[in-house]
């Protein structure tokens, strides 16, 4: 038992004798390794992101770099949509996960970037969420169409924000909240190199100073968008690119299609040219995004972070070049317009594996919230696209009877706001009021206290009486009319003006008209305390200004537009120090000296005269400096009163849409003392039926609602007409393009030409759908119209087939759209796969069996 025990002590001294040396030779090795390790606990995160890029037109084929680092080292998603095919749009779905009913950016006008944006979606973007865990986030380039650069949006810690709309050349951007102005030069104000060198050197930087801490990085280019000015380098490129021409391409007119497309004719021959000049130039545009790709690639493996670092490239919305004979554009439904390209690279993701999958963009802000350890918020739509590119193992991959990965088959797919939703609520609530005969009407109303009693409530001005054959009648209150009018006649007198109705109408004291002795005594009150005024005041403005200098008096006729013509004449001589010249240019130069009454200070060192011209201190036009800090101080007053603007439409649209009832104050109580009975007699001649108090409630906001828009359109009419605008049409998006478009080669040469590309009701909602059996694009429209286009059979969507689908396929379409319309949070708005003949109630699809009402239909 002893030499057992000695044994194994002897054996339990060698293994730790053996431990010990082994941590001794190999413990520099595990440390770092253990550091790295705990380095790497999170992964960073590069969102690449490019403006306006199409897949169906093949704007990928040119970029050969990213297809090799992403495509064939990473993953693609061959059914990557977007929401909405607009800029903003859908660059706000990226950031909050949300479709567009939801964050209520419907234009690339409409609510983008506004204070109520600001305030309620952009503090629940996903930088915040990665910022408040510890990552390093840092923005660079455009971020929203009318992002003004007063302020740095919440959650990121380095900020070069592009202010309004893409350029390459002179534009502004907000770095860390400073304005810093570029130019035109290449080697330091080219936008795509500017924002690929910040974010390579915020990288490394952040890497050297925070080893410990992950990065978040948004690259966010503005090629190909226009004004498509590419690299010097790359101005000769494809000169006969013609990936464009697909079969839709000039495909027009099209009559089965909604209104711009009926309206679309085939194209012109200069226009044809310019789709093809077009083209090209998208494309070299992305040439420089290309080389971007390649440098941000080369920079994760010098600092060695490739091996933990996801890379996205995706687009925020496709585009079409010529397609249906629309020269060029976006915001439509189309393919084209929709889809993007999407490539993932980093940990545990397959190289050069293809994923069938439908993905969206508001699924971005959830991954990147799951690739940072973080739960998806229940607010987000999108959901976390991780669980698509694990890698499947290996002994499942043989089994037959694997589960496949449950994943939405159907998107929905919006543009635009429902611009006539007003009348149509007022049309819905006109029918409603007529579904039930009169006296199932009359018994509904009488069952309310109001027409219960007999006339003794005050301003009863209906009872309901049951009649010899029992029937229910509505009857009018007469006996208490002048128990009203006193009451109101009493109260109104004693409130001098202010009525204390049920609506409280506050109309203010400039109804209050004394009487007529009153007045008397009030005139002569103030004559006895006025002292005496003469009739004539010199009021009119200074017609001329005479000058002394130097023993001369100049006479200076302000009432002349031309140069002021000098007058002179002999008096004493007094002399003076400076010389006549240079005083009388400095007098003339400073307009305090001259003291021109008719002139309107503009800032504290520039008037306009009153013949229209301009004139400044004569510092502005001698140094150089204070002429440059003046310029630069009128542009951000200029800049601050277009933000006030803004604010101020805000709130004007706010009180819009919250106005108070109406009241008559345009009659007062104080006239006479029988106004109270006058005005009584009046409303009591007015009063309306029960039944018909809504429906000219109803007729009344109809009415405003329609009052409203012609007069916003004789303003946009009245604005053209000003500019001598003859390319804008009335309800359509047209553009004019001429010879000083491009400021770098190639240049246009062939003149000026007017297209347009949209219209004011291409508002819709779509269904996108994609599964082992159906490939459709169902689509309803503002006006009514519906399409229907099977990509199965026609993958350029030539041909509406609406027609040919059974009418039951289209009700369960439509209520399948409507769920999606109104769904908010990721559990309502991604419903499970299954096909168009069956459904399930498994994430908000739509079952056949619970009894709904179906749907009448469009006309289309």
């Amino acid at each position: 038992m002893k030499c057992f025990c000695f044994a194994l002590f002897l054996v339990l001294f060698i293994i730790e004798l053996q431990r010990c040396d082994g941590s001794t030779t190999g413990g520099q090795g595990l440390k770092g390794r253990v550091q790295r390790d705990r380095r790497n606990i999170r992964p960073n995160i590069i969102l690449i992101l490019t403006d306006d890029q199409d897949v169906e037109l093949g704007s990928m084929q040119v970029m050969n770099k990213t297809r090799k680092i992403m495509e064939q080292g990473g993953a693609s998603f061959t059914n990557a949509f977007v929401s909405t095919p607009m800029c903003c749009p859908s660059r706000s779905s990226m950031l909050t996960g949300k479709y567009v009913h939801n964050h209520n950016t419907y234009t690339n006008n409409e609510n983008c970037s506004s204070p109520s944006w600001q305030a309620q979606h952009e503090p629940r973007s996903f930088a915040v969420y990665l910022n408040n865990t510890g990552y390093r986030t840092a923005f660079f380039g455009k971020y929203l169409n009318e992002y003004n650069g007063s302020y740095i949006p919440p959650g990121w810690r380095e900020w070069v924000g592009l202010i309004k709309n893409s350029r390459f050349y002179n534009y502004t951007v907000c770095r860390n909240g400073y304005k810093e102005k570029h130019g035109s030069d290449y080697a330091k104000d080219y936008f795509t190199d500017l924002i690929t060198n910040d974010s390579i050197n915020y990288f490394r930087i952040s890497k050297r100073m925070y080893p410990h801490r992950p990065v978040m990085m948004v690259i966010s280019h503005a090629a190909p968008h226009g004004p498509e000015d590419s690299a010097p380098q790359f101005s000769e490129h494809f000169p006969n690119a013609s990936q464009h021409i697909t079969p839709s391409y000039n495909y027009a007119p099209n009559m089965d299609k909604h209104w711009i497309m009926q309206y679309t004719g085939p194209m012109r021959p200069i226009n044809m040219e310019f789709t093809n000049f077009l083209h090209r130039k998208r494309l070299q545009t992305l040439l420089s995004v290309d080389d971007s790709v390649e440098k941000v690639y080369e920079m994760l493996v010098e600092t060695g972070e490739l091996d933990n670092t996801y890379v996205i490239y995706t687009a925020d919305h496709g585009y079409h070049i010529g397609q249906f004979g629309l020269v060029k554009g976006k915001s439509m439904p189309y393919d084209f317009d929709i889809r993007v390209p999407f490539f993932v690279r980093g940990p545990n993701i397959e190289p050069g594996s293809i994923n069938p999958h439908m993905i969206l963009n508001i699924d971005l802000a959830p991954t990147i919230l799951d690739i940072a350890g973080l739960d998806t918020p229940p607010d987000m739509d999108g959901k976390s696209i991780l669980k698509l590119l694990e890698p499947e193992k290996t002994e499942n991959r043989f089994r037959s009877n694997r589960k496949p990965k449950v994943w939405r088959d159907t998107i929905l797919v919006e543009r635009g706001k429902f611009l006539r939703k007003k009348e149509e609520s007022s049309n819905n609530n006109k029918q409603q009021s007529n579904n039930l005969p009169k006296y199932e009407r009359v018994k509904e109303l009488c069952q309310q206290a109001k027409y219960q009693t007999a006339c003794e409530q005050p301003g009863q001005k209906w009872q309901c009486i049951e009649d010899t054959s029992g029937k229910l009648r509505i009857h009018k209150c007469k006996g208490s009319l002048k128990v009203s009018a006193k009451r109101k006649r009493t109260r109104s007198l004693r409130s001098r003006g202010y009525s204390s109705k049920e609506k409280e109408c506050d109309c203010g004291k400039t109804d209050y008209k004394p009487a007529r002795g009153e007045r008397r005594n009030q005139r002569q009150l103030s004559q006895t305390n006025q002292r005496y005024k003469p009739r004539f005041v010199h009021t009119r403005p200074t017609r001329s200004l005479s000058v002394e200098f130097e023993g001369q008096v100049y006479d200076i006729n302000l009432e002349e537009e031309a140069q002021p013509a000098y007058e002179t004449r002999n008096i004493s001589k007094r002399h003076y120090d400076l010389e006549v010249e240079e005083d009388l240019e400095e007098m003339l130069a400073d307009d305090n000296a001259v003291g021109q009454p008719s002139s309107v200070k503009v800032t504290h060192k520039c008037y306009i005269l009153a013949n229209d011209t301009v004139h400044c201190e004569r510092e502005i036009y001698q140094s150089s400096r204070a002429w440059r800090n003046h310029k630069s101080y009128i542009a951000q007053e200029i800049e601050a009163l277009q933000d006030k603007i803004k604010n101020l439409r805000e709130v004007r649209g706010h009180l819009k849409r919250r106005r108070p009832d109406e009241c008559d104050c345009s009659k007062s109580y104080f006239n006479k003392e029988k106004a109270p009975r006058n005005k009584e007699r009046k409303k009591s001649n007015h009063r309306l039926h029960p039944f018909k108090e809504a429906v000219q409630e109803v007729d009344g906001k109809v009415q405003n609602f329609n009052e409203s828009r012609r007069k916003k359109k004789e303003r946009k009419q009245k604005k053209r007409l000003k500019k001598g605008d003859d390319c804008s049409l009335p309800g359509l998006t047209c553009f004019t393009h001429d010879n000083d478009h491009w400021q770098t080669a190639p240049f246009w040469n062939l003149g000026s030409f007017c297209a347009c590309t949209s219209a004011n009701n291409n508002t819709y909602w779509c269904l996108r759908t994609i599964n082992d059996t159906h490939n459709i694009l169902f689509c309803e429209f503002a006006t009514g119209f519906l399409e229907y286009f099977d990509m199965n059979n026609d993958p350029y969507q030539l041909t509406n087939a609406v027609h040919t689908v059974d009418r039951e396929v289209l009700n369960e379409l439509h209520l399948q759209l409507m769920e999606l319309r109104s769904c908010r949070g990721h559990r309502q708005c991604n419903p499970r796969s299954r096909g168009l003949e069956t459904g399930n109630k498994d994430g908000g699809s739509y079952d056949p069996h619970r009894g709904e009402q179906l749907w009448n239909g469009w006309e289309g």
